[in-house]
C-alpha cells in the first residue's frame, strides 16, 4: 500500500479508533478501515478488495465509512482523497495508512504489520 503524503497525518501508535469512531465492531485480529464518498468509483473497487481480504482473514473487519458522513474524524486523520484505507491492529491502533485503490498483494501484506 502506498503511504500517504505529509502533513498532518497522525502517524502509526499515535491514534486508536475504536467502536465510537468507526460506527461498527472492529475486528479481534485487525480493522481494514476505508473512507470513501458516494461517486468514487476506486471505492467500489476498493471495497470489494477490502471485504474479500477481511473474509480470508480470520479475526479481520472491513469497515466503510462514509467520508462526507464523518467529516470530523475525516478531518482529524487528515484523510485528502477517497479511497483512504487504514490498517488498524488489535488495540484500534493505525499501523499503515494508504491513498488510493490498493492492490489486493499489498492489502495481505500491510495486514502483517497488524496481526
Amino acid at each position: 500500500m502506498r503511504e500517504q503524503g505529509e502533513g498532518p497525518v497522525p502517524r502509526s501508535g499515535e491514534r486508536r479508533l475504536g467502536r465510537a469512531e468507526l460506527g461498527a465492531e472492529p475486528g479481534e485480529r485487525a480493522t481494514l478501515v476505508q473512507f470513501s464518498s458516494a461517486f468514487c468509483q476506486p471505492c467500489r473497487a476498493t471495497r470489494r478488495i477490502l471485504a474479500e481480504v477481511a473474509a480470508m482473514v480470520e479475526g479481520v473487519a472491513h469497515i466503510e465509512i462514509d467520508a462526507e458522513d464523518h467529516l470530523a474524524l475525516v478531518r482529524e486523520l487528515a484523510v485528502e482523497k477517497t479511497p483512504t484505507v487504514l490498517v488498524l491492529d488489535a488495540t484500534g491502533r493505525i499501523v499503515r495508512r494508504a491513498a488510493g485503490m490498493p492492490r489486493k498483494a499489498d492489502v495481505i501484506a500491510a495486514l502483517g504489520a497488524a496481526v
